[in-house]
């Protein structure tokens, strides 16, 4: 049967996300438009396809043990110089997607693997574009707010175009989000001028 590739991820959602995508889009990165807007939970993964069964039985398992839990966006940051991107940073629920990755990856599960890197919740809005272009998504998002709640995650395959496509939505077991008004702030009219 072969292998795929997968990811899980939290999808920042509409009007958000597409604003977000279309930005990153502008500033120069190739691969925008083929990457939803989102939070990761578990970055590309390559798994047999005969597991994805057990993937999506052990993914129904995470989504009806969590609960949801507000989102909220607010800023930029970035990995710069370890890793070329800019990213708009989670600053309320990062704790919530913290737990929700470790228990993705959980070591008795089908997708137990290390990361390369420390996990830090984050939106990529420029990745592996030149120095300049890094710097304006990093000045021109600083003022970007989005406030959500979040309810599920979804399960993503890259198809061999690069595109990455939901395969299946997961929603938390819990039914009680705490109250949040949701809104985007693109403060200092940067983004709205674009």
């Amino acid at each position: 049967m072969g292998t795929v590739t997968i990811g899980v991820s939290i999808a920042v959602p509409e009007p958000h996300g597409s604003l977000l995508q279309e930005r990153r889009a502008g500033f120069g990165d190739a691969a925008a438009h083929g990457i939803p807007t989102h939070v990761t939970l578990l970055p590309p993964t390559e798994v047999d396809q005969a597991g994805l069964p057990a993937v999506e039985a052990h993914l129904s398992g995470v989504a009806a043990a969590a609960r949801p839990f507000p989102m909220r966006l607010a800023g930029t940051g970035t990995f710069r110089p370890l890793s070329p991107v800019v990213y708009v940073r989670v600053v309320r629920g990062a704790e919530e997607c913290a737990r929700l990755q470790q228990r993705v990856r959980d070591a008795s599960g089908p997708l137990a693997r290390e990361l390369q890197f420390p996990y830090h919740p984050h939106v990529t809005v420029a990745h592996g574009i030149d120095e300049a272009a890094m710097d304006r998504a990093f000045e021109e998002l600083a003022g970007f707010e989005a406030d959500w709640p979040c309810t599920g995650f979804a399960l993503y395959e890259q198809g061999p175009d690069g595109v990455w496509r939901k395969l299946r939505e997961y929603t938390f077991g819990g039914s009680v989000v705490p109250p949040q008004a949701g809104r985007a702030d693109v403060g200092l009219g940067t983004i709205a001028s674009r």
